[in-house]
């Protein structure tokens, strides 16, 4: 018995577009232009703290920390899978993604990543939004990016 079956193409192409927006804001670092995208309530797992709950703290414990240390933030969204309700106002989308890191010398790494994100929203149509987030780097990546990329 299957339970998951595949996403209507609108809601998959949603679930994409969002993560699309995110990574504009990523590397704009432009923490405001992503509020939409993220419940005022949002709970989220961070690098810094277990439990981040609240989009201000999400965006002072957590994107404060990592949105100016690293560049090039991108989705690999052909890979993009999503989970969505029956009702289809509630979905999981589960994306990888790459980034460059820097040493504390200044050193270029590739640090790429995986992110888990749940969507609710109050209507069928209306964009998805995030109220819980994943986000984690593979295996063997440095935890910490320093923002001091040598040449630039």
């Amino acid at each position: 018995m299957r339970l998951i079956s595949t996403p209507a193409k609108d809601d998959l192409d949603a679930v994409c577009g969002w993560f699309r927006r995110l990574a504009e804001c990523v590397q704009a670092v432009d923490f405001e232009a992503a509020y939409p995208l993220f419940a005022d309530d949002l709970v989220a797992f961070g690098t810094f703290k277990d439990f981040v709950e609240e989009r201000p703290a999400v965006v002072e414990e957590q994107w404060k920390n990592v949105w100016p240390t690293i560049r090039n933030f991108r989705w690999r969204l052909d890979g993009v899978k999503a989970i969505v309700s029956q009702d289809r106002l509630s979905a999981v989308g589960l994306a990888v993604f790459d980034s460059d890191g820097s040493s504390e010398e200044g050193s270029r790494f590739d640090r790429p990543g995986r992110a888990t994100v749940a969507f609710a929203r109050k209507a069928t149509g209306e964009p998805w939004v995030a109220v819980h987030t994943h986000m984690s780097l593979f295996r063997g990546t440095p935890s910490r990016s320093f923002g001091k990329f040598a040449g630039l």
